[in-house]
């Protein structure tokens, strides 16, 4: 290979290289706990399929429900992974989960300030 064919094939590599790092910062890909291939080969696709249903169902979210999973911090300037599911969590929680298993008019029933408790305790990622 040239030294342009070289230097054109890593550039090129490039933004994949960059997308896994980010998911091993923010989704723990490299924490597998298989030693052999197949658990690291099946594990490593789930982890970037939950990122990326996790993204699309905040971005679909309305505003209001974005916002109910951001934590406020010194410096920090965007929703971050862990904010995302958050929210995505609550909003599951609200309007899937407790209306799917009958428990919406019980839920709906609880005091405001006991429902976000719940919600705190419930949705924030581990």
């Amino acid at each position: 290979m040239t030294a342009q064919e070289i230097v054109e094939e890593y550039t090129g590599r490039w933004s994949i290289a960059t997308t896994f790092e980010d998911r091993h910062a923010s989704v723990g890909l490299e924490s597998t706990r298989g030693r052999w291939e197949r658990p690291v080969r099946r594990a490593a696709p789930c982890l970037l399929g939950l990122y990326s249903v996790v993204a699309l169902l905040y971005g679909l979210l309305p505003s209001a429900d974005q916002a109910q999973g951001v934590v406020e911090g010194v410096g920090k300037a965007t929703v971050t992974f862990s904010d995302a599911i958050t929210a995505v969590r609550r909003w599951l929680g609200t309007r899937w989960v407790f209306p799917r298993a009958g428990h919406a008019e019980t839920f709906a029933k609880l005091p405001e300030a006991f429902q976000q408790f719940l919600l705190a305790g419930l949705a924030p990622a581990a």
